[in-house]
């Protein structure tokens, strides 16, 4: 959800490289240190489902106003956009058992969270459908399809496979979405190491055999790392607040999903407030950002 003009009340950063890349929080970055990269997808690398959110939303109240609770809209509104805000970066299932959870304490009687899912999957097709074709058509054309890209993704990407730094890309979004539409944009290759293995993650049907905690844990277990040798990307609370826990590096973006310039302060402040290191906009400054983290 785009709250750009909010004002953030954070304290400021402890620096600011260039226009907008602001360092946060300081940690030790000796060159080189950094090998290996986890990426969100949507609101870090893909604007295809921008909207998602007030899509979400509109769904949540809808059917908590069918409940009969004293509450306004404007008050479900709130209560929505907090827990799906919070759990941003999470599987999409998990929103909808809180939906559950919501219409239980508003003594209504839920339907299963698998079918609040489906409904949500049926309302985002149609919000994100004629973008999804004009993609299609792009790609037909050979045409880069970079006004759905966050600003700057493909420098980004192309910057960390040119430093070898191997690259993950994980989300909460179903697997099979995050597969199709990784390749609708052209950036699978940048998830595929030197076997030839795709290191691209969602959400699966048996939800608890999935989540971004899962992924970095193998990450650094198969590959003997310490934390400081991952680096997480992303726009979402909790893939943040998963790589601070076991002490990587968290690099925040607060995109603005229409793909308009600037900040989403709205984004901005949940990101400082999880703790990331470094904040930004977008990646169209991405060359300070790896020379700060001495990836080259």
């Amino acid at each position: 959800m785009n709250m750009s003009g909010r004002r953030s009340a954070l304290p400021l950063p402890l620096e600011t490289l260039g226009t907008a890349v602001e360092i946060h929080t300081d940690f030790d970055r000796p060159p080189g240190k950094i090998r290996h990269a986890l990426l969100d997808f949507d609101g870090t690398i893909s604007l295809l489902r921008a909207g998602w959110q007030e899509v979400m939303i509109d769904q949540f109240v809808e059917v908590l106003c069918a409940t009969h609770t004293n509450e306004t809209e404007p008050e479900l509104t709130d209560v929505c956009q907090s827990f799906i805000t919070r759990m941003t970066g999470r599987q999409t299932i998990y929103q909808m058992l809180q939906l559950e959870e919501e219409v239980i304490k508003r003594g209504g009687e839920p339907y299963p969270a698998a079918a609040y899912k489906k409904d949500y999957l049926e309302r985002l097709t149609r919000h994100i459908g004629v973008r999804i074709e004009a993609v299609r058509q792009m790609q037909r054309s050979h045409q880069p399809p970079v006004d759905h890209m966050v600003r700057g993704a493909l420098n980004l990407l192309e910057g960390l496979k040119a430093a070898g730094i191997r690259c993950y890309l994980a989300s909460g979004t179903d697997l099979e979405f995050v597969l199709e539409e990784a390749e609708l944009l052209g950036v699978s290759q940048y998830f595929q190491d030197g076997d030839g293995q795709l290191h691209i993650y969602g959400a699966l049907e048996e939800y608890r055999k999935f989540s971004k905690k899962m992924i970095i844990e193998r990450i650094l277990t198969e590959n003997r790392l310490s934390g400081p040798e991952l680096v997480v990307f992303g726009d979402g609370y909790v893939e943040l607040e998963n790589a601070l826990a076991f002490n990587g590096v968290a690099i925040g973006v607060a995109s603005v999903e229409t793909g308009a310039e600037g900040w989403d302060l709205w984004k901005k402040d949940r990101l400082q407030e999880v703790g990331a290191h470094v904040l930004v906009p977008d990646w169209q400054e991405c060359d300070l950002l790896f020379d700060y983290l001495g990836i080259r």
